[in-house]
């Protein structure tokens, strides 16, 4: 199977890609003349041949076009800030399952320096996305979006920029989520129903200690539903990933 990379655009049937990704491939994979790649602008999808390769860019003649597969099941990720290296783990799983959007959340819950280090880490995250996407053969990585707070997040009106392509107009309202530890809350799979189309999902995921009461109501009063995991307590990547492969299992993804 042929390896995948994004370049930042195809102009003149020809494409290149400079950085990281180069040095990985002119050192790593030792890519030469005529080797063929898929490569990918986030809309359109190439096979390319290498025509000249170093450690500083790889060039690329497009060689054919190929049918690009888009994802089926749109998913909006809120993810509570947690210990850096289970939020990372979290966003390359996310990826790996075909999220869009993924919006890290301050709740009252995580904790305050790892906030405050966020806007930091940004950078690296959306390397692990591109990574992430790369390596399960995405045509783009997901959109990575500033920290906020849940109140402002679970908000009537924040996904529509989100998913601009879906206006306020669609015939179904989009299936708002967001994951609950309480004993009283209904199971994922009594809150899911995939006979109806959704325009698309989003999924909030809290922080280790969950969410507080003021989190909870400003999520019911944005439409989001409450759904458990079942009666065990789970480390939120592990949330993450349970969350999303039910989802795709059960509406088709």
């Amino acid at each position: 199977m042929r390896r995948r990379f994004f370049v930042d655009k195809f102009e003149d049937r020809r494409a290149e890609i400079r950085g990281d990704d180069a040095h990985h491939l002119a050192r790593v994979l030792r890519a030469a003349p005529g080797q063929l790649y898929e490569l990918s602008d986030g809309a359109a999808l190439w096979l390319a041949r290498i025509e000249t390769a170093s450690r500083d860019g790889v060039q690329f003649a497009l060689v054919e076009q190929l049918p690009a597969a888009r994802p089926k099941l749109p998913i909006a990720l809120l993810l509570s800030v947690v210990k850096f290296d289970s939020f990372e783990w979290a966003l390359e799983k996310a990826t790996e399952l075909g999220v869009s959007e993924i919006v890290p959340l301050c709740a009252a819950r995580s904790e305050k320096s790892l906030v405050a280090a966020a806007a930091k880490r940004s950078t690296r995250w959306q390397k692990i996305l591109v990574e992430a996407a790369q390596q399960s053969r995405r045509l783009r990585p997901p959109s990575l979006h500033a920290v906020e707070r849940p109140t402002t997040a679970f908000s009537a009106d924040f996904p529509v920029s989100l998913f601009p392509a879906h206006s306020l107009v669609d015939s179904f309202s989009p299936l708002k989520l967001f994951l609950s530890e309480s004993a009283n809350a209904p199971p994922l799979r009594a809150v899911l129903d995939p006979k109806q189309n959704r325009p698309f999902y989003i999924l909030a995921v809290g922080p280790e200690g969950g969410w507080t009461e003021p989190e909870r109501d400003a999520a019911r009063a944005g439409g989001f539903a409450e759904a458990s995991l079942g009666s065990l307590i789970l480390r939120t990547e592990t949330a993450v990933t349970a969350a999303l492969a039910s989802l795709n299992y059960a509406l088709g993804g």
